[in-house]
Formats: structure tokens, C-alpha cells, sequence
């Protein structure tokens, strides 16, 4: 009895094996680097391992006394790995500007001098307490919420109060905003769009039917990029739009259908439309028929029967539609990139600029780990609705 126990959760677990390996090498174990990348911050605390102890005690209101200069000088003389150096430097750079040609110049001094410990006499900078500030900041621990701050617009000041950054420093707040606007009004539309041709789907059958579900579905079988390249002509003045909307006499010229958010919103709605018309197709073929036709012979018009008999059947249906368009469009890239201008451009052209621009991999996952947060929210309250619709 228990060896044909364990053959069959061996066979089980056998089968279930694949899954399992493939979410955790590319999901769990991405995601679990991410997450270490925002919050890791070795570089300086590896590149810089005395001065951290040199400046405990000090004041952070004016410039260090010559101990700590003297242990910075040993600790940047200490530094071979060009690579490393080069690391040390942005990362102090991304917390000060200036820091790129006051090392680079500091670091060929003590090359030239192996007995200069006045750092002072090399740039007058060093003087000035921001930068060693910045220098003890970074290498005082091997983990930061630098860029978990820096993600929402935040910072420590110099008492290790979180406070905003200065005006004009970083965007990050309201891209994060224009994101989550922008994946709501995508998410509106959808509703609006694919709650119509739902109940026309279900509602026929036969050829009809597969016709119109062959219409939602032949776009997912299209490259994302083939699809936006598509609205990218169809959007310009000139375009198919414009052109047919001046023909048939609405409009007098070209009305702006690119490089704005009217373009994105058009053409993410269409591309994440099936992800709405697809739950709720499947919750109204769950509804019986003769519902619709009751509430009419009790005397409700179309319009009533529809929102106190037919929507509130197929909410669980639209939520869950709602939930998968909000969370795609959360993280969408090419779409904003090239139907949007520079003030449509999404969270994930940020994060693209940080992970290959920048190579500022600790902002990158930072902004990632946000909008994981965000998703994960999402979840949690879409779980906690079904769980007492369930109850109830």
C-alpha cells in the first residue's frame, strides 16, 4: 500500500517537476535578483572598506578631519581594478554630482605623490562635507533603500530624514502616476469595448460565433511590434483615419492621433482588448438565457434588466478581465515608445534607461520591485473580493 503510495506522488511529482524548474529559473530566481538589486549596495563598502570606520563621530556639518582623509587616500590607492574604480565612481556620482572628475582627478594625485594625504590640496571640493557625506552614506553598509526611495521621488536628508528630492531632480513619482492613469483609462476602454461584444458573442452561435471570437483572438496571434508598427501608420495624419474621417466630411484637417496619449490609449486597447472580452464571454455563457427575457416580462426595460440582472452576473467576469488589462498594461514599453511622445512615455521606459543607459541596475530593480508591489496589491484585493463574494 505505501510503495504504491509513493509511486504514485513520485509519478505526480514527475510530472509536475518541469513547471516547477521552469518558474524558478526564470521567474523566482530574476525576480529574486531584482529584488536584491535594489537594495544591495556593496561597491563602495568593498571598494572603500576603511573609511567608514574613519568617519564614525563625525559631525556631517564641515569637512573631516586628516584621519579620514588619510584613509580614503589609502583606500583609493588600494584600488587596482579599473572596473571596480569605475563602479565606485558611479555609484558615488548617481549620489553626488561631480564625483566622475573628483575621483578621477584624486586618484591620478596619489598616483603621482604615494605620501599625499591632503585631499584638499588636490580639489578644493573635498571640503566641502556633501561629498563625504555621500562617500560615508555609500560605504557604510553593503544595503541602501537609496533607490527604493529614489523610485517614489524620495531621499535622506543629512539628519536621515526622508524628505522629497528637489524640485525638478527626478520624475520617477510622476511617470509612476502617468503609468497608473494610463493602464486605468486602457482598462475603462477594454470594459467598455469588450463588455458589448461579450454578450454579442454569447449571445449567437455556430459560424457567428467563431467569427467574432476568430476577431478577438487573430490579433494575438500577431507580434506585439507588427501590431504597433500597424497603429503607427494607421494614427499618422495622413493615416487611414484621418484620411476617411476628412472624407466623409467630419473633420476639416488632421486631428492628432500620435505622439500623444489618445495614440497610446487606442493602441493598447486594442491590443489588450481580447484580455477583457475573453473572462467575461466566459462568465455570460455560465448565465442562463431565459434571464434576460424574465426580467423583460416582468416590465424591466433592456436597460434596467441589463444593469440588475445581466451586469451583476457577470461583474466576477469584468473584474477579472479589469485585473489582467490593468497589470499587462502596467508594464508596457514598445506601445508608449512609439505611438507616445516624450510626456506619454511609461515606468518601463525608465527602467529600460536605468538597466541599459545608465547601467544602473540597483534603479532599475528598484522601479521593478515597485511596480511588483503595486501588481501584488492588486492581486491580494482581487483575491480578498472573491473570497467574500464567495462567502457570501
Amino acid at each position: 500500500m505505501t510503495d504504491s503510495w509513493l509511486w504514485k506522488q513520485g509519478k505526480s511529482s514527475a510530472l509536475v517537476a518541469p513547471l516547477a524548474l521552469f518558474l524558478l529559473f526564470f521567474f523566482v530566481l530574476p525576480l529574486g535578483t531584482m529584488m536584491r538589486s535594489a537594495v544591495s549596495d556593496p561597491v563602495a563598502s568593498r571598494a572603500l572598506p576603511t573609511i567608514s570606520s574613519a568617519l564614525k563621530g563625525w559631525d556631517r556639518s564641515s569637512a573631516p578631519g586628516p584621519e579620514a582623509q588619510t584613509a580614503l587616500a589609502g583606500d583609493l590607492r588600494g584600488i587596482t581594478d579599473d572596473e571596480l574604480f569605475g563602479d565606485l565612481v558611479r555609484r558615488l556620482n548617481s549620489a553626488k554630482s561631480g564625483f566622475r572628475t573628483l575621483m578621477s582627478k584624486t586618484r591620478a594625485a596619489l598616483s603621482a605623490d604615494t605620501a599625499l594625504s591632503d585631499l584638499t590640496s588636490v580639489d578644493k571640493r573635498w571640503s566641502d562635507p556633501s561629498f563625504w557625506v555621500a562617500i560615508q552614506e555609500a560605504a557604510s553598509s553593503p544595503t541602501t533603500d537609496r533607490n527604493l526611495l529614489a523610485a517614489v521621488d524620495l531621499m535622506r536628508d543629512a539628519n536621515g530624514s526622508i524628505t522629497n528630492v528637489p524640485p525638478g531632480s527626478s520624475a520617477n513619482r510622476d511617470t509612476l502616476i502617468r503609468t497608473l492613469i494610463t493602464a486605468a483609462t486602457v482598462t475603462i476602454c477594454c470594459a467598455l469595448l469588450g463588455m458589448p461584444f461579450a454578450m454579442v458573442a454569447a449571445s449567437v452561435t455556430g459560424w457567428r460565433r467563431q467569427l467574432l471570437l476568430a476577431a478577438v483572438l487573430l490579433p494575438l496571434w500577431t507580434s506585439l511590434l507588427v501590431r504597433t508598427a500597424a497603429w503607427f501608420i494607421l494614427l499618422q495624419d495622413n493615416g487611414l483615419i484621418n484620411s476617411t474621417l476628412q472624407f466623409i466630411g467630419l473633420t476639416s484637417g488632421p486631428i492628432p492621433l500620435i505622439f500623444n496619449r489618445v495614440g497610446v490609449v487606442i493602441a493598447m486597447t486594442h491590443v489588450l482588448l481580447p484580455f477583457m472580452v475573453l473572462p467575461i464571454f466566459s462568465v455570460l455563457l455560465g448565465i442562463p438565457k431565459n434571464l434576460m427575457p424574465a426580467a423583460a416580462s416582468l416590465g424591466a426595460n433592456p436597460v434596467r434588466a441589463f444593469y440588475l440582472v445581466l451586469l451583476p452576473l457577470s461583474l466576477r467576469g469584468v473584474v477579472s478581465g479589469s485585473l489582467l488589462v490593468f497589470m499587462s498594461a502596467l508594464g508596457y514599453y514598445i506601445t508608449p515608445a512609439l505611438i507616445g511622445g516624450a510626456k506619454d512615455q511609461m515606468i518601463s521606459s525608465v527602467i529600460a534607461y536605468y538597466a541599459t543607459g545608465a547601467a544602473n541596475w540597483g534603479m532599475a530593480g528598484a522601479l521593478g520591485l515597485v511596480l511588483l508591489v503595486a501588481t501584488i496589491l492588486l492581486y491580494v484585493i482581487y483575491l480578498r473580493l472573491s473570497i467574500e463574494e464567495a462567502r457570501a
